[in-house]
């Protein structure tokens, strides 16, 4: 018997064209006068235009910050909080990618005007309440409106994290007519992203349970499934609903069951080098996975009937992590996505400073099934050289 928590969004909505019915559910949240989050990019290609309409039908006022970056910094998170106090808002909706969920969860918290943000951060640090707060992604991977997880750029190349289910919204939207017309890359990259999610929380050496265990795999089906069609069939309504739903699926997982290594490599690689979060997960995923083999060989044998569902028998147990190695590199490929970090500009004397920024994400090394060390680090960084 294996005992655990496990919490997550209140209420999922997944369908096709939910976006029109925002103004109802901001209804019935007693939402009266609402702060729209999200980027420029969101604006200039019309995605909150159904939003806005709905919410003229309903007679709900609201104002817009779209002024968030990726890798949001505290400085713009801050901005978005001021907005909201001196508009005295008291709702707040976040539409876009993982930054502007990031950044709409911890703006819910700081209009309440009762803590700083920077005394948020850390685990379980918020001991404010937040407004009420609706989530719709526009991209299939981070799963942010079903983790209680911001992360917020604190320096040139550091990074903090602030985590507590207060952060967990009301409502999440997954509404995949948001995400026609994404570049192929960013389908692409995004989509492993929530594929590592589902992979690291199913292998995650603390917290795995029962519960995540079957919201991984079928994610990875999901996701499995979809990915191809998704980014290079972009059209492919029911492809992007099904990597909706995956990601979304997925975020629960880790959210209960964190990450490990994969991720405390990727985040120097945008740190330093900007690389987007899923193409640095891509990046260094294939190593990850052949280092942990003699831990998490069982746990990722467990897991190939997800991912290649009509020929997933005749292999044996010890080459499970080689198999997932090559299907993800593989897959980078046929998405069109650099598979080296060569490829990204970097070189071998920027991988020690690579090696020590992933010795301090303490957080989330310390759920990988297999210790990692700095040389290990620097190894794996040289195998994705």
């Amino acid at each position: 018997m294996v005992n655990f928590e496990f919490s997550t969004t209140k209420r999922v909505v997944s369908e096709l064209g939910a976006l029109t019915n925002c103004g109802l559910y901001c209804q019935q949240l007693d939402i009266h006068r609402l702060l729209i989050i999200t980027d420029k990019g969101i604006i200039q290609h019309g995605l909150i235009d159904d939003l806005r309409s709905s919410l003229a039908a309903t007679n709900i006022t609201h104002i817009i910050f779209d002024e968030v970056v990726v890798d949001p910094p505290q400085s713009i998170i801050e901005k978005a909080a001021r907005l909201a106090i001196e508009n005295d808002i008291d709702g707040i909706i976040g539409i876009g990618g993982g930054s502007s969920l990031d950044c709409a969860k911890l703006v819910a918290v700081l209009v309440k005007q009762k803590q700083s943000l920077p005394t948020m951060f850390g685990i379980n640090n918020i001991v404010s309440s937040r407004c009420p707060l609706i989530l719709i992604p526009t991209t299939a991977g981070t799963g942010s409106e079903v983790t209680p997880i911001s992360i917020v750029t604190t320096g040139e190349t550091t990074k903090m994290g602030v985590v507590s289910a207060v952060l967990l919204p009301d409502i999440a939207i997954l509404d995949a007519n948001l995400t026609l017309g994404l570049p192929q890359h960013i389908s692409a990259s995004t989509g492993i992203d929530a594929m590592v999610h589902a992979i690291e929380a199913y292998t995650s050496k603390f917290k795995k349970n029962p519960y995540c265990d079957m919201l991984a795999k079928q994610a990875l089906t999901l996701l499995s499934a979809n990915i191809e069609e998704a980014s290079l069939q972009g059209a492919n309504l029911v492809a992007r609903q099904n990597m909706l739903l995956g990601a979304c699926l997925a975020g629960q997982a880790f959210a209960n069951a964190p990450v490990a290594a994969v991720h405390a490599l990727a985040y120097p690689l945008g740190g330093h080098f900007h690389i987007s979060h899923g193409l640095s997960n891509a990046l260094v995923l294939p190593h990850v996975l052949r280092f942990n083999a003699q831990e998490a060989n069982h746990l990722y044998a467990e897991l190939i009937p997800h991912i290649f569902p009509t020929n997933a028998l005749g292999y044996d147990e010890s080459q499970s992590s080689e198999r997932l190695a090559d299907y993800f590199y593989n897959l980078s490929h046929t998405l069109e996505l650099p598979t080296t970090l060569s490829a990204c500009g970097i070189v071998e004397n920027d991988l020690p400073i690579l090696a020590q920024d992933a010795m301090l994400q303490t957080r989330l090394l310390v759920n990988n099934p297999r210790d990692v060390g700095y040389e290990d680090a620097l190894k794996i960084y040289q195998q994705a050289l």
